[in-house]
């Protein structure tokens, strides 16, 4: 996988600008958002040409107050009571959507788990690992990154924990 070089100044997001800022090898996938798909993450494994299980989406939760990121295949669900126990918490639920957008500088659909105005206690289901690399949002719909997990969770400061269901 080739290192991109991209940045603010030439199309980059504030998540590959962190990447490049990094030194993290990565790859960029974009491709035309239909604003009618149900769902953002099935979108892009189905144009991207990957099995939904490689591309994770970035989810925002508050867990006991404490607004938190969990990063689970776009193939199934978030487990709340499992992302709440990774954290020590005792309580999840998802976040207020303009809660989510303000902490983290992305619109829906477009959260990604990296450069994120604010950074947030990030969970990574334990599943990425299972692949040498793994597809998140980069920032913006329609564009996705492609890292290994492990870069990704170094990254984040992610813990790994089985936080998604089928």
């Amino acid at each position: 996988m080739a290192k991109k070089k991209q940045t603010a100044q030439v199309g980059g997001t504030p998540a590959t600008v962190a990447l490049t800022a990094a030194g993290t090898a990565y790859t960029v996938h974009s491709y035309a958002h239909d604003p009618a798909a149900p769902s953002y993450g099935e979108e892009a494994a189905r144009a991207l040409g990957v099995t939904p299980d490689r591309v994770f989406k970035t989810l925002v939760a508050d867990v006991d107050g404490t607004l938190t990121v969990a990063v689970v295949p776009v193939a199934g669900s978030l487990d709340l009571k499992a992302l709440a126990s990774a954290v020590g918490g005792k309580k999840a639920v998802m976040a207020d959507p303009a809660a989510a957008e303000r902490t983290t500088g992305y619109v829906r659909g477009g959260i990604s788990p990296l450069g994120q105005r604010r950074r947030l206690p990030t969970v990574l289901d334990a599943s990425a690992s299972a692949h040498a690399t793994i597809c998140v949002s980069a920032g913006r719909r329609g564009l996705e990154v492609e890292l290994a997990p492990a870069d990704l969770a170094a990254l984040t400061s992610a813990v790994l924990a089985p936080i998604g269901r089928a």
